[in-house]
């Protein structure tokens, strides 16, 4: 069988992972609680999450009460699980090379059309 050339995402704000999903893929991509939390944008600083003495389950019951605060969607694939952020992270754990151009959404182009990193 051929391996899956993409990754599968996370829509966590679509379909919020459950505690056990969440948690897991936090220490597959080899984060803690606290790097995994988006703080631009989101209501964290209203409930005290920036108090560093909050343990991970306070911390994961806020990021499932809230899933903007789940810091950017989660890739994963049989060789890894990356928070993508930046979003060229995913590229370290395809399966495959990337065979085609990668622009970001900010149009930096980060693989050429013929698969070459540009940076």
């Amino acid at each position: 069988m051929t391996p899956r050339r993409r990754p599968t995402i996370v829509e966590y704000l679509r379909s919020p992972p459950d505690r056990a999903t969440l948690r897991r893929l936090i220490l597959d991509a080899g984060l803690s609680v606290r790097e995994a939390i988006r703080e631009k944008g989101t209501p964290y600083a209203e409930p005290g999450l920036d108090d560093l003495s909050l343990s991970d389950d306070r911390l994961l019951d806020a990021m499932l009460s809230h899933p903007i605060l789940i810091n950017r969607p989660f890739a994963v694939t049989p060789l890894g699980v990356r928070l993508c952020r930046p979003s060229e992270v995913a590229l370290e754990i395809l399966p495959a090379p990337q065979n085609g151009p990668f622009v970001k959404e900010d149009g930096e182009v980060v693989v050429d059309g013929e698969g070459r990193r540009v940076k």
